[in-house]
C-alpha cells in the first residue's frame, strides 16, 4: 500500500510504502514493530457475546488462536467453534477455574494476549427513598466480579506470559482490561459499579509498572454507551435517546469499535499503562 503526502512548498508529494500485515513493519519517521499474533494464543474473558465476542473475532482474523473464557457454555462453545479456538467455562473470580484456562491456552501456543471483558452492571442508590442503605452484600459482589475478577485474570495471565520468550520488541505479552466511563462520571445509583471500574482504572498504571520488568504491557479501555446485549433489551425509543445523548457521532458505540481499539492496543508496542476512553466525547449526567 502506498500513501502520498502533499507539500506546501510546491515540491512533489512524498510517497511512502506501508505494510499492514500482522507483525509488519511500517516505515516512516521510524519503524513500528507490531506484535505478530500468528502462532500465539489469546484469552478473551466474556468472549461469548458483545464486546468480548467481537474482540475474539478480530484476534482470530489476526491469526491468533483464541481461547474463550465465559460462563455461558452454549454461546461460548459456538463462538470458539466458529473461530477454530477453544472454550473454557469459568468464573473469573475463582482461581481454580481461571488457571485451567491459562493452561489450555499455553498448551496450544505461547499466550501473548489477554483481553478481559467479563463483568456485571448494577444500579442501587447509597440510600433509597425510604432511607434504607445500599446492600453491602451486593456492593461486595460487584467489587468481587468487576475488580477482584479483573485482578485474578490479570495476575494469572501475567504469570503464564512471563514464561514466554521475548519478541523483537522485548515484550512477552499484553493485557487489556475493561473499565467504564462510570469510573469518571458515575451516575446516581452507580456507587458499586463506579467503585469497581474506578479500581480497574487505578490498577492499570500500577500493574503496568509491576509487569514492565517481565516485558508485559497493561492498558485499559473505558467504554461509554456501547450497543451490547445489556442495552439490546431496552425499547427502541430508549436506545435512540441514549444515542442522542452522545456528543458525536450521535449513536451508540458498537462492539466492533471496542474490538478494533483492543486489537490496536495489542499490536502497537508503545501503548502501555494507559486508560483510553472510547465514548465519542460523552460526559455522563447525574442520571
Amino acid at each position: 500500500m502506498t500513501a502520498s503526502t502533499s507539500r506546501h512548498d510546491g515540491s512533489p508529494p512524498v510517497t511512502t510504502k506501508r505494510n499492514d500485515a500482522p507483525g509488519g513493519r511500517i516505515p516512516g519517521a521510524g519503524t513500528i514493530l507490531r506484535m505478530n499474533l500468528a502462532d500465539t494464543t489469546a484469552i478473551v474473558t466474556g468472549g461469548a457475546s458483545g464486546m468480548g465476542e467481537a474482540t475474539a473475532r478480530r484476534l482470530a482474523e489476526a491469526r491468533a488462536t483464541v481461547v474463550i473464557l465465559d460462563r455461558d457454555a452454549a454461546k461460548g462453545e459456538k463462538v470458539a467453534s466458529d473461530l477454530g479456538g477453544r472454550f473454557v467455562q469459568a468464573d473469573i473470580t475463582d482461581p481454580d477455574d481461571v488457571s485451567p484456562a491459562m493452561a489450555a491456552a499455553t498448551a496450544l501456543a505461547p499466550l501473548r494476549t489477554c483481553i478481559h471483558c467479563a463483568g456485571i452492571g448494577w444500579a442501587e442508590r447509597t440510600i433509597n427513598k425510604d432511607g434504607a442503605p445500599h446492600s453491602l452484600e451486593t456492593f461486595a459482589k460487584v467489587i468481587e466480579i468487576n475488580l477482584i475478577g479483573t485482578f485474578n485474570v490479570l495476575r494469572l495471565a501475567a504469570s503464564a506470559m512471563s514464561a514466554n520468550e521475548p519478541d523483537e520488541n522485548g515484550q512477552r505479552g499484553v493485557i487489556v482490561n475493561t473499565a467504564s466511563v462510570a469510573a469518571y462520571d458515575g451516575q446516581i445509583g452507580q456507587a458499586a459499579y463506579s467503585a469497581s471500574k474506578g479500581g480497574v482504572v487505578a490498577l492499570t498504571l500500577t500493574a503496568a509498572r509491576d509487569l514492565s520488568a517481565a516485558g508485559i504491557r497493561v492498558c485499559t479501555i473505558a467504554p461509554g454507551l456501547v450497543d451490547t446485549p445489556l442495552l439490546a433489551g431496552l425499547p427502541d425509543p430508549q436506545r435512540a435517546a441514549l444515542g442522542q445523548s452522545v456528543l458525536f457521532p450521535k449513536r451508540l458505540g458498537t462492539p466492533d469499535e471496542f474490538a478494533s481499539l483492543a486489537t490496536e492496543i495489542v499490536r502497537n508496542p508503545y501503548l502501555n499503562g494507559e486508560v483510553i476512553r472510547l465514548d465519542a466525547g460523552i460526559r455522563m449526567p447525574p442520571k
